[in-house]
Parts: C-alpha cells; structure tokens; sequence
C-alpha cells in the first residue's frame, strides 16, 4: 500500500526548485558540508572571529544549496519553535529605536540557524557524522585545555589581570586558554564534557576511548582551573546530568521501587560528596562563599546593578523589547545604566531574551527548551541508536541552561554554535518504539541489528508525515538510519533525494 505525499508547509515550498539540476558540487554536499561543520566546530576556540564568520558564512551557504535540491517535510516541534524565536526577532528588529543595529543582530541569529539547519540535515542524511563531529569538538577541546593548563606554569602576569582584588576571592588564578576570558573558557567546555561521556561509551575501538577519555579529563582540569562559579555549576548540572540520565536509562527495567530509589539515593550521595569537597577543599569554600557574599562581592554587585537596569528597560518595552544582538545592547543600555557599571549584555540568558524580544521571546525560548527535554527525554524508554546522543546533548543544555541563569557567555559563537549542534542532535532523533511503529504501519519490517530492513512503500521523515514521490510517481524509499557505533561508519544510503524534514 503507497502513502500520498502530503504538501509541504508553504514557508517552505521553495525548496527541492532545483531537485532536478545536478553538477560535481551537488554530487559531493554530503561530504562537503561535513567537512565544513567538522572545521567550524574543531576551530571555535582557536580561529579568529573573521575566520569563524567565514566558516558560518560557508554553512548557511551549503544549507540553501542544499535545501534547493532537497524537497521539504513538515517541521517538526523544534524547529518550529525556532521560525517563532526568528519571527519574534523579526518583530522585535521593526519597531527597535535602533532598527539598524537590530538588523546586525537579526543577520547573526539568521546566520546561526543556517549552521543549524546544515547540521540538521547532515545528520538526518547520514548519522555517521555525529561522531565526526564530536571527534572535530573535543579536537578543539583538548587542545584549548592543554593551552590553559599550560598558563599555569608561564607567566602568570596576564593572569593577573583576572584576581578581583575587590572580591572575597582575591588572589585566586584563573587559566583562560585561548579564549582570553575563564567565564568563556567554562562555558565553552561545559557542553563538550557530556559529549565526551557519550562518546566514552559509544565508541568501540581502545584508541577513540582514550581519546574521549582524555578530552574528558583535561576538560575537566581546565574548567575547574578557570574558577567560574557559573561554570563550576555547570560542570556539575552537565556531568551530574548526563550521569543520572544514564542511570535512569540502564534502570528503566528494574523493579519499580528500586528504579526509583536508586536514582534519589545516588543523587543525595552525589551532593553529599560536593558538600565535603566544598567544606574541606579551600579554592572551592572560597568560591563557594563568593556566591554567598552578595553585594560584598565585587562580581556580585556588578551583576545585580546590571539586572537592575536591564528589568528597568524591560518594563519600558515589555512586549518587543529592544531588539536582537549586542550593537542594539550597547546603544540602549548606557541610558539605563548606573555610574561605573558598563555592560555588554544582561547576563542572565533570560533577562537578556526579554530585552532583547520582550516577553514572546522569552516564552518562545521557554517553548524550545520544552520541545528539546521532551524529544531527549523519549529516548529514556526505547533503544533508539540516538539515544545516548539525544541523552549527552540535553545534558549539555542543562549545563548551558545553569551557567546562562547568570551570564550570557552563551551568545558568543564558541559556545552558542554547541548549542545549535545539541539541537540539531535532538531534532533528528528519535525512539526506537516510534521508528518501529512507523515501519509497521508502511509495511516494513523492525529494525533488526542496527540495520533497517527495506520496503517499497514510503517511510515519513516524522510521525504523521508523508513522504516524497520520486519522478515517475513511485514513492521514495527511505527507512530510518541509526547512527555507526564508529566514527568513519556511514549507514546506507537510498538512490533518491532525501526531504528535508525540518524535525
């Protein structure tokens, strides 16, 4: 039995106009786009911000090629939240009293869901490249940890320059790496970690382990060496998350009482084990009584008279706020500000998506965040080839989520672009329990072995979406491709044009 192709959405009709037209460069966008996103992600924290723009340039580049060749799915609930988040900003560009330093702003952020949605049909056209990817990230990890690891034992003047000596943690030495600030330091690396453990546990051969496993523990290192409370917190929402996520997964099958306590007791003696180490360990009890000191602390103070002025200028336009991007930012924020308090953003994530698209862009982020933990959380109960990715990446984004409560380091393009490729992680996968659901309605036989076994009749890209046709009118063939165990394993692939499902 065929399934008929259902319409696209019209916002998206324009792609698959050049479905028909080939070329050498049409022919190799799979592996050139890989290749892209493989040297944009290894290169975030040692390539120069020109060089980043061209590689980001390079990628939404690829993308439009690409969705003109590629006929479009439905959207799916993450993506979906992402045009709401763009037509808020949209809005928001319009009516700023700086309209053209919006615009900056808004050409970013288009510029970012281009990296986005090329990372998202890579990974729905071949899996393989996810631990591509990741190997490119914790490429650049390693190599940016070893870097701070290494100012502990040059000079320590350029150090220096990061000891408050109006802070209760004064004295205290903060590496930096390449990045030149220990709060972008942190908050770059926090993402990567749970990325580390899921490719710990999902690569096979003894080298890759190694790898991960020091990518791991010199990331480690260096985040807790750069001091950042925020990241700190992170470090421990990321980590503490990925490691409960797996133990709520491997558990799913045990008895009721002990999946649920099991769980809670791991969890009170992971805080009890942070309480001891805070108490007994002097650079954490310093730190930790920083968080403690309120306006006594320098840091403190300055964030509170930020949020304050920031709160003022979201009461004065609540609805649409200022407009997107730091440009807008540092137009409006000195006629709110209080004497010797400059800023270049909120820092709070929240507070900073109110002033910059009032109270729709807040709840259009909210939403997103919502769709992601429901679509990672699903992987929970199946055994989806995309589960431990799915699971690593809504670690990553409750890291990011702890870390962005008090500081906006997340809209640098080092951190924010991880940020994009945990989404795209989450928008391609799925649970095996739908997969499987799915192939049964079309007349498919279960996946078996990590590999799906074939059939004539059309498989949607979502649950609830058709498929394409090809040009005589026979439906497409497409069954759903878990991703390799290894880096280098490609899955197969079908001889007809993939849509784009926008999931």
């Amino acid at each position: 039995m065929t399934s008929t192709s259902a319409s696209p959405p019209w916002l998206l009709r324009w792609q698959g106009l050049l479905a028909a037209s080939g070329g050498p460069l049409a022919q190799r966008l799979e592996p050139i786009s890989g290749l892209v996103v493989c040297a944009l992600m290894a290169g975030l924290p040692l390539v120069t911000r020109a060089g980043l723009s061209l590689l980001i340039t390079a990628a939404g580049l690829l993308w439009l090629l690409w969705a003109l060749r590629t006929p479009a799915g439905r959207i799916g609930p993450i993506s979906g939240w992402l045009l709401v988040i763009l037509g808020v900003m949209l809005l928001a560009s319009g009516t700023s009293p700086v309209p053209v330093a919006a615009a900056k702003g808004l050409a970013k952020l288009v510029s970012y869901l281009g990296v986005y949605a090329l990372m998202r049909q890579l990974l729905a056209r071949s899996p393989a490249w996810w631990d591509r990817i990741v190997a490119a990230l914790l490429a650049g990890e390693l190599a940016s940890s070893v870097i701070a690891i290494r100012q502990l034992y040059g000079d320590t003047s350029e150090l220096a320059r990061w000891a408050d000596p109006n802070s209760v943690a004064d004295g205290t030495i903060r590496v930096y790496g390449p990045l030149e600030n220990p709060n972008l330091l942190a908050g770059y690396l926090i993402p990567i970690l749970p990325l580390a453990v899921v490719a710990l546990l999902r690569w096979s051969p003894w080298p890759q382990k190694l790898y991960a496993a020091t990518a791991l523990l010199l990331g480690s290192t260096a985040l807790f060496l750069s001091y950042s409370r925020g990241g700190w917190l992170g470090m421990v929402a990321a980590l503490g998350g990925i490691g409960l996520l797996l133990v709520l997964r491997q558990t799913r099958s045990w008895p009721p009482l002990a999946r649920r306590l099991f769980p809670l007791l791991l969890a009170v003696f992971g805080a009890a084990l942070l309480v001891v180490a805070i108490t007994q360990v002097e650079p954490l009890r310093i730190r930790a009584m920083s968080l403690l000191a309120g306006r006594q602390d320098s840091s403190n103070n300055f964030r509170i008279n930020v949020w304050m002025a920031a709160l003022q200028m979201v009461q004065d336009r609540p609805w649409l706020g200022i407009g997107p991007g730091n440009t807008a930012f540092n137009l409006i924020y000195p006629l709110y500000q209080q004497p010797k308090f400059n800023a270049l953003s909120a820092y709070s994530v929240p507070l900073e998506l109110l002033v910059e698209g009032g109270i729709p862009a807040l709840l259009a982020g909210l939403g997103l965040l919502q769709a992601s933990l429901r679509r990672g959380l699903a992987q929970l109960r199946g055994e989806s080839s995309w589960a431990l990715p799915a699971l690593g990446a809504i670690a990553a984004i409750a890291g990011l989520c702890v870390q962005g409560a008090t500081d906006t380091i997340f809209f640098r393009p080092e951190v924010q672009l991880i940020g994009w490729f945990c989404l795209a992680t989450l928008a391609v996968s799925e649970p095996q329990s739908a997969s499987r659901q799915l192939a049964a309605a079309n007349g498919q036989q279960p996946i078996a072995n990590g590999q799906p076994a074939t059939s004539t009749a059309t498989i949607p890209s979502e649950p609830g979406a058709s498929g394409p046709e090809t040009a005589n009118g026979q439906p497409a063939t497409k069954g759903p491709q878990p991703a390799s165990s290894e880096p280098g394993a490609s899955g197969p692939k079908p001889n007809v044009i993939l849509p784009d499902p926008w999931a």
